[in-house]
């Protein structure tokens, strides 16, 4: 927090604006704040010591009260009130979605401490095969709100300033922007914030860049693949977007062509989270650099190997998190099904783990035919200049095939579909059958996300 946020808090007392005074819920979250400016300079030793004292907590609570949990524990010969979590953590299998849609409501907790809060009905998207019905408490979403509000300080955000956002929302009217009164619930316990303004991501980029350029925000919040193709069409159509200070991202794999155009283009950086709908913030872009400082204050995050080991600096493996104050619904070494490179310590000084990149999901990796996997990429502009492309997405049908479903203004030429063809071969290492398709449009998911590159294996 800096000077400027500072003098922004919000009294509630009549005549006191400093010292100010805070009401009971604010005083909480300052309560919170004030021990994360702490806690995000501990060693990572001490940061895994308090982890293993809150999973105490966490796991005792839930072998008394979830059956699943219940009969894993009893099954493994662990009595998490009583034996050190240090020494049987690794014997806790990990815990696929397929595993948690098994189990059903017997990895509910069938009792909640009064403190904790109501609870919450959530489903995800189910993107990547069936939803998955999910518990959250008010505990756990203040949790959500802390974590929240820390990126904003780390930012150094104006909240006086406009923030838009871009983003999927079934209630929404496509094409129709909606005015809010603030930036959400995350300052606005301590804060009076700036003006806010909304609009579905399923609307048409045109239509969404005339709503911006009436807008004119300071922050612009949307996923990675929506603001690729706005800061395309400002560029292509001279919009321009004069008091713009900050792009954010979430959701989606953020790459590094959106980061050089939206420097390009609009003049400023971007700033990514990673976050899940049923567990919440996982990691926030460090301050200083563009890795991610997962949060363990609210989660315990491995990056393991098939085995359920973890990897070493440098290593991609398997994201598996274990949310530390959800008593609703205990997630224990829970798989989300992305992929992340293992960071090493920060220049920074904060001890939190980084992420060095987070890879996405596994229906996101190329299979070569020798079985080796890899995260494919071909930035657009490399294969936009081959004509009036507007869309490309990449289908892995089988072993030796992949789909080129394309969005374009009009056909390629023949010559240019093989250059196309050859170019994906070669970004690939491999000579696949590349069949091209013209399409109509490529829809966003249920969750609102675009993927590029789908596996079908």
């Amino acid at each position: 927090m800096d000077f400027a946020q500072y003098r922004q808090f919000q009294s509630i007392v009549a005549g006191v604006s400093w010292p100010f005074l805070p009401s009971a819920a604010g005083a909480r979250m300052l309560a919170l704040q004030y021990q994360y400016d702490y806690t995000q300079w501990l060693s990572p030793e001490e940061l895994r010591a308090l982890q293993f004292a809150q999973l105490r907590q966490l796991l005792g609570h839930a072998a008394h009260h979830s059956p699943y949990y219940r009969e894993l524990f009893q099954g493994l010969g662990i009595r998490p009130g009583q034996d050190r979590v240090e020494d049987y953590w690794p014997q806790i299998p990990l815990l696929d979605r397929g595993a948690v849609q098994a189990a059903g409501p017997r990895i509910f907790s069938g009792k909640l401490p009064a403190a904790h809060g109501g609870i919450s009905k959530g489903q995800t998207s189910g993107s990547t095969g069936a939803p998955v019905s999910f518990l959250t408490t008010g505990m756990s979403r203040f949790m959500y709100l802390g974590i929240s509000l820390r990126d904003h300080f780390w930012h150094r955000r104006d909240f006086s300033q406009k923030m838009v956002a871009i983003r999927p929302e079934g209630d929404l009217e496509i094409g129709k922007g909606v005015g809010l009164s603030g930036w959400g619930p995350a300052p606005g316990v301590l804060f009076k914030t700036g003006p806010g303004s909304i609009m579905n991501v399923r609307t048409d980029i045109a239509t969404q860049a005339a709503w911006l350029q009436e807008q004119n925000p300071v922050y612009l919040h949307s996923l990675p693949t929506n603001l690729l193709a706005l800061a395309r069409y400002c560029r292509d159509h001279a919009i321009v977007l004069p008091e713009l200070r900050e792009v954010r991202t979430y959701a989606e794999q953020l790459s590094d062509e959106l980061r050089q155009t939206c420097r390009e283009v609009w003049n400023v950086a971007v700033k990514d989270i990673y976050s899940t709908q049923e567990l919440g913030y996982l990691a926030l872009q460090c301050p200083d650099h563009e890795h991610y400082h997962i949060q363990s204050e609210s989660a315990l995050v491995e990056i393991v190997d098939e085995s359920g080991r973890p990897v070493k600096e440098g290593e991609i493996g398997r994201v598996a998190v274990t949310p530390l104050h959800n008593f609703a619904m205990p997630l224990v070494r829970y798989l989300v099904g992305d992929y992340a490179e293992c960071g090493g310590r920060c220049a920074c000084g904060r001890g939190l783990p980084v992420l060095k990149r987070i890879m996405g999901r596994q229906r996101n990796m190329l299979t070569l035919p020798d079985g080796r996997q890899t995260w494919p990429s071909f930035p657009s502009s490399d294969w936009s200049a081959l004509g009036p492309i507007r869309q490309l997405q990449l289908i892995q049908t089988e072993a030796e095939r992949i789909v080129a479903n394309l969005v374009v203004d009009a056909p390629l030429t023949a010559a240019n579909e093989n250059i196309l063809s050859r170019y994906l071969q070669e970004r690939f290492c491999h000579p696949f059958t590349i069949e091209i398709r013209y399409v109509e449009q490529i829809g966003r998911s249920k969750g609102g996300k675009f993927e590029d590159f789908i596996s079908m294996l």
